[in-house]
């Protein structure tokens, strides 16, 4: 469980994308894996539900180039990247969380207007760097409301892959009366009154040491917008093909009380747990080296450097979203965004191509059969279904490594997982996520992959 979910935060946001094993050898597949154009079990074609979500990434050269610069480079290759050239000056910054005060170059990129294809009541902003010691970047979003007046520029992280530099950070305290960032989600204050974002704009502040060359480098950035009708239940979909991937598991209970400095281990911690088990998935291994902090009692060190390294500051936390898919491509070769999926269809596609998912969930304990629990917000992994089309999870918040596996009811998983209203033992309303997800997959991904991603608005 997290404390990514709780009701004191406003929305609901989670996502996902990854990478590829090492030696580009394809991940292991257990049972039969369907493809993305498989027919349901009574032969007609299966379709992905329209989903009311707009995901949009600028990761090519040209999307570099369309940006408006200023000491910062779009670099062509293989990984196409914008990157600092020059300064374009320098400031102080204040860490309000070592109260220390240091002065660093700066260099910005400002993209390009992006205009929703859906109208939206919510922002999740993601993106994917390298920031070498001595460098950290700043993701800015302006939105534009549907009555033709645009929000402030909105900070949606501080963000290094290190803590030496500055400390990660979300920003509190960020609104125009009409709309209000929570931790990592902007959110229009009143859904109701009909307001929307209409297009957005992102920009990028990349700071390095005065005096160096250091630069760090981006390979992604994106937003998702999205507008989830308030609902307590959800259609049913039609169950495809069982398959199976084989995801390492890892318990997130056997770290309570480890590093209260990183909220305590135990349930604080799915989702950098559920983030560890997709990366190993895809060949990501951390080196002894890197591992040397971490105290030598505590098995699975890998889930504590995980935790460090999504920590969230001012959050206090390991559950914000895009903190968590830029530690994922952290790792060689891999791709980490948050978005939202429509059903449990769009999950059997990515699945049947090879690509596990991390959902975000809250229910009560009575809501998911075999679970054990309720919770105001927690990440597992999906990683199969089976043949009668129940979700083989990989559910951290289980007492082992060895009883992380679940399968849970596909009518309960759906609905929970999906929807975004639930009422608690009180009978007070509590947020859903709406299908929120994070996706790691290959910078490189397989045309099948490519598909796959692509049927799930992820490009």
């Amino acid at each position: 469980m997290s404390r990514a979910e709780q009701p004191s935060r406003r929305s609901v946001l989670a996502a996902a994308v990854a990478a590829a094993t090492a030696g580009g050898a394809a991940p292991a597949v257990a049972a039969t894996a369907p493809t993305a154009e498989t027919p349901n079990a009574g032969g007609r074609p299966r379709t992905t539900p329209a989903r009311p979500v707009d995901y949009r990434a600028w990761t090519t050269y040209t999307d570099w180039r369309s940006g408006t610069a200023h000491g910062t480079r779009a670099v062509a290759g293989v990984r196409p990247g914008l990157r600092m050239v020059r300064p374009a000056g320098a400031t102080d910054y204040l860490d309000p969380h070592t109260g220390t005060t240091a002065t660093w170059e700066y260099a910005t990129w400002t993209g390009p207007a992006h205009r929703l294809t859906v109208p939206a009541t919510e922002a999740v902003a993601s993106w994917n760097a390298h920031t070498p010691a001595g460098t950290w970047l700043q993701v800015e979003l302006r939105g534009t409301y549907s009555d033709g007046t645009d929000t402030p520029w909105y900070v949606m992280g501080r963000w290094a892959a290190g803590d030496q530099d500055i400390r990660r950070t979300s920003v509190d305290g960020q609104s125009d009366g009409r709309g209000t960032v929570w931790t990592d989600t902007f959110s229009v204050d009143d859904p109701a009154s009909g307001l929307r974002l209409t297009a957005y704009r992102l920009r990028l502040t990349l700071y390095r040491r005065p005096g160096t060359t250091l630069t760090p480098t981006v390979w992604r950035i994106g937003a998702m917008g999205s507008d989830i009708p308030d609902r307590f239940t959800v259609p049913a979909s039609t169950p495809g093909l069982a398959g199976e991937l084989i995801v390492p598991r890892y318990s997130q209970e056997i770290h309570v009380g480890q590093y209260p400095e990183y909220d305590n281990g135990g349930e604080a911690w799915c989702s950098p747990t559920s983030s560890q088990m997709i990366i190993e998935y895809w060949g990501g291994r951390l080196t002894p080296e890197q591992l040397s902090w971490v105290d030598p009692s505590y098995a699975d060190p890998q889930i504590c450097h995980a935790a460090r390294h999504t920590y969230d500051h001012q959050y206090a936390g390991c559950g914000n979203w895009p903190f968590n898919a830029a530690y994922a491509a952290t790792f060689k070769d891999l791709q980490g965004v948050v978005t939202r999926l429509g059903s449990l269809t769009d999950l059997e596609t990515l699945i049947a191509a090879g690509i596990p998912a991390i959902t975000s969930q809250s229910f009560l304990k009575t809501e998911l059969t075999g679970a054990g629990y309720g919770t105001n917000g927690h990440l597992m992994t999906v990683i199969g279904f089976t043949a009668g089309g129940d979700v083989i999870a990989n559910d951290p918040a289980s007492p082992s490594d060895e009883a992380v596996r679940r399968v849970y009811r596909r009518r309960e998983f759906e609905n929970i997982w999906l929807r975004t209203k639930r009422y608690n033992a009180s009978g007070k309303v509590a947020s859903g996520s709406g299908g929120i997800c994070y996706l790691y997959f290959p910078a490189h991904p397989t045309a099948h992959q490519r598909k796959a991603l692509a049927a799930v608005g992820v490009r």
